[in-house]
């Protein structure tokens, strides 16, 4: 998936109103409409619609009204127009076009043919949008997962860069950054939800690891000092990854099956399939680590079932054959290595907070060191080295958790791209100019 923005320079407007938790787990529901209007007003209630920035055309977002009034279809003067409109809208729609003779009648959507997406902004959802509209556009059917995404990449984050008094300044920018101060940073205001969030699981994580600004002892350690326990972190992170690689699993399922049935969602690697090899190996390590023969091969078999779905799926899709079959293999393959692959790459989330520690202890041992004979320069070393640790790790830690977002957990939840949707708004130098549509004869000079 690629970076998809709406070209028009005014933000979509989502519907008012609270959804219900299953219709917030999906973009907003959209209406495939015809705009008709008297051949005679054509232009006028073009004009309003696109004022109203609510209808996606065939025509460019950008396009001249001249060109959407020409390409509507005109049947016994009257003339209409095809788009999408979000559903919730529809009313309101109607209600601004009816002054003007114009009307909004709801069609069945064509065969074939994917409504575009529009993620919902409600709350704190519109900022934390950002987080999967950098990495793609959601497909229309598929799951918008926004909170669940926002949710898993400040874990990762907090993690890596537990700190309680690193994460009580980043609480502190937050704050400044919803206020819109300093001002010269007024346009990073819709990052604070961002730095919150980060702030707040660096104070959990920091409270567990009883670091405040490095190995003070002002926090007692609630849980292991990671320096001291670096098997047990790994361990954890590892957890954490399977945890996230299960939920991601479970999501892919759902999204394969509104995409394409339970055939996709069966055989797709990125389905039931990749599902089955994902829980059998992991039941397989575990009960073989514990000793228990049975889970040991239960998990086998449910790795194997999950194979053989993977491959069925993927020789489909070759179309057989003996090229087909060596394909469906080789893809097999990749299945099995990405696998560990992606288990071992969570193993950062220990690595990184190894070495926010490690930072930690080094400048607070350094200013200890310093402080009974030079306390100056002893203080000047604990703020510079934790200013340049809060910047530059910071800065580290959140690429590599927005890496294990985008590498390990998306690529499980989307395999197409979606359309974002386009609301058309006739630029400001042809909104003075209205025209007949083609085919209108004498119905709009009489």
């Amino acid at each position: 998936m690629s970076s998809s923005e709406p070209s028009s320079s005014e933000p979509v407007r989502p519907p008012p109103g609270k959804a219900t938790w299953r219709a917030a787990l999906r973009p907003v529901r959209m209406q495939r409409v015809a705009i008709v209007a008297p051949a005679r007003s054509t232009a006028t209630v073009f004009t309003e619609m696109g004022e109203a920035g609510m209808v996606e055309l065939a025509a460019p977002a950008d396009a001249s009204l001249e060109t959407v009034t020409t390409s509507a279809v005109v049947r016994d003067d009257v003339a209409a127009i095809a788009g999408w409109t979000p559903a919730a809208l529809v009313a309101e729609l109607s209600a601004r076009l009816a002054p003007h003779g114009g009307a909004v009648v709801p069609i069945p959507r064509p065969r074939g043919v994917e409504a575009p997406s529009l993620l919902r902004s409600d709350g704190l959802r519109g900022p934390l949008s950002a987080l999967v509209a950098t990495y793609g556009t959601v497909p229309y059917r598929d799951i918008d997962p926004t909170p669940l995404a926002a949710g898993a990449y400040m874990v990762m984050f907090g993690m890596m860069f537990g700190d309680v008094g690193h994460g009580l300044l980043l609480l502190l920018a937050a704050a400044g950054l919803r206020l819109g101060r300093p001002r010269g940073l007024a346009r990073f205001r819709r990052a604070w939800p961002f730095a919150a969030g980060a702030g707040l699981t660096s104070v959990l994580f920091g409270l567990l690891y009883g670091e405040c600004f490095g190995p003070t002892g002002v926090v007692p350690v609630l849980w292991l000092e990671p320096l001291t326990h670096p098997i047990q972190l790994l361990l954890a992170a590892l957890g954490v990854g399977a945890l996230l690689l299960g939920c991601a699993h479970l999501l892919g399922i759902v999204n394969r099956w509104r995409e394409g049935g339970w055939p996709v969602a069966l055989y797709s690697s990125a389905g039931i399939a990749g599902a089955a090899v994902f829980l059998g190996a992991g039941l397989a390590v575990a009960g073989w680590y514990a000793g228990l023969d049975v889970v040991a091969v239960a998990g086998g078999l449910i790795a194997a079932v999950g194979l053989t779905l993977a491959f069925a799926g993927f020789l489909a899709e070759a179309g057989g054959g003996a090229s087909g079959t060596a394909q469906a293999v080789m893809r097999l393959f990749d299945v099995v290595v990405r696998l560990g692959a992606n288990v071992v790459s969570f193993a950062r989330l220990a690595a990184f907070g190894l070495t926010h520690a490690a930072i930690g202890a080094v400048v607070w041992g350094g200013a200890s060191a310093l402080w009974p004979g030079r306390p100056v320069i002893a203080a000047v070393v604990f703020v510079v080295g934790n200013v340049v640790a809060l910047a530059i790790e910071g800065l580290v830690v959140g690429i590599q958790a927005l890496r294990l977002e985008y590498y390990e957990l998306f690529s499980r939840l989307f395999q197409a791209e979606g359309r974002p949707f386009r609301p058309w708004r006739p630029p400001p130098t042809s909104r003075e100019a209205p025209s007949c549509p083609s085919g209108s004869g004498e119905a709009c000079t009489r």
